[in-house]
C-alpha cells in the first residue's frame, strides 16, 4: 500500500482529499496541530487506512525527525501533498509584520521543508507524487490578499522548478490551484460577495472540495505519470 501524506488534514480541503485519497486505496497520514473530531470519525470508521500525526508545521527544526518518525513506523513515503496553511486576508498596508512573517513561513518555508526531507525518501525509492496546494490568486490576485497571494505564487514557482530536479528520478511534482470554495478559509465571505464570485465563473457556481480532491488523486495516480511541473486548475471557469 502507497503511503501518502497530507499536511493540514484535520479539516476542511485537507480532511477532504485524505478521505478521497484513503478510498482511492492509499494509506493516508495526516498530519495537523489537532486531532479534529470528523478526523477522528473518519479514522474509525472501519474504511481503509487513516491515520493522524499531531505536528505543528511552524515548528521546521523538527521536521527531519518527524519524517524519519513516519518512514519507520509506515514505511517509504510515496506521496506528499502540501495543503496546510493560513488563509489569512489584510490590507497589506495595516497587516502587522509579524502576522505577514507567520504568513510567509507557514505557507511558504514549511511545505519546502517537509518536501525535502519526503522527497530524499521518494528518491531512494526510483518514484514519488508531490502536490502542492496553490490558488487562482497565485496568478490572478485579489484584493485584500496580498500577501496570501505572495505565498501561493512562490508555491507555483517551487512546483516548476523542483519537477526539473527530481523529474529524471520518477518523481513528479504538481500544483492544484483552487478557486473560491466552501470551506473554513472562504466562511469570512458574504453571501452577496460568494453570489459575485460564482456568478462571475463560467459554470455560474463555487468548486467544491470533492472536486479539489479528485484533482489532487490523479494527479498522484498512474495516469498522471507524465504530468509534472503543471498547475490544475479547480475553480469552475472563475479564471476562463
Amino acid at each position: 500500500m502507497r503511503n501518502v501524506i497530507v499536511t493540514g488534514g484535520s479539516r476542511g480541503l485537507g480532511l477532504g482529499i485524505a478521505r478521497a485519497l484513503r478510498a482511492a486505496g492509499y494509506r493516508v497520514v495526516a498530519i495537523a496541530r489537532s486531532e479534529s473530531a470528523a478526523l477522528r470519525e473518519a479514522a474509525g470508521d472501519g474504511h481503509g487506512a487513516l491515520h493522524f500525526v499531531p505536528f505543528d508545521l511552524a515548528e521546521v527544526a523538527e521536521v527531519p525527525a518527524l519524517i524519519a518518525g513516519l518512514r519507520k513506523e509506515f514505511g517509504p513515503i510515496y506521496g506528499l501533498v502540501n495543503n496546510a496553511g493560513l488563509g489569512t486576508s489584510g490590507v497589506l498596508a495595516t497587516m502587522p509584520d509579524a502576522e505577514i512573517g507567520r504568513l510567509v513561513h507557514l505557507n511558504t518555508v514549511s511545505p519546502m521543508v517537509v518536501t525535502k526531507y519526503a522527497v530524499r525518501s521518494m528518491m531512494a525509492h526510483g518514484a514519488g507524487r508531490i502536490v502542492n496546494i496553490a490558488s487562482i490568486v497565485g496568478s490572478t490576485g485579489y484584493a485584500g490578499l496580498s500577501a496570501y497571494s505572495a505565498t501561493k505564487a512562490a508555491l507555483i514557482g517551487f512546483t516548476r522548478s523542483l519537477a526539473r530536479e527530481v523529474g529524471p528520478l520518477g518523481i513528479t511534482v504538481n500544483a492544484v490551484a483552487p478557486g473560491f470554495i466552501d470551506t473554513e478559509m472562504t466562511s469570512g465571505l458574504g453571501h452577496d460577495q460568494r453570489d459575485k464570485i460564482a456568478r462571475r465563473s463560467a459554470l455560474n457556481r463555487l468548486a467544491e472540495i470533492g472536486d479539489v480532491a479528485n484533482a489532487v488523486e490523479f494527479l498522484l495516480s498512474d495516469k498522471a505519470r507524465n504530468i509534472t511541473g503543471t498547475v490544475l486548475t479547480v475553480d469552475a471557469g472563475n479564471t476562463a
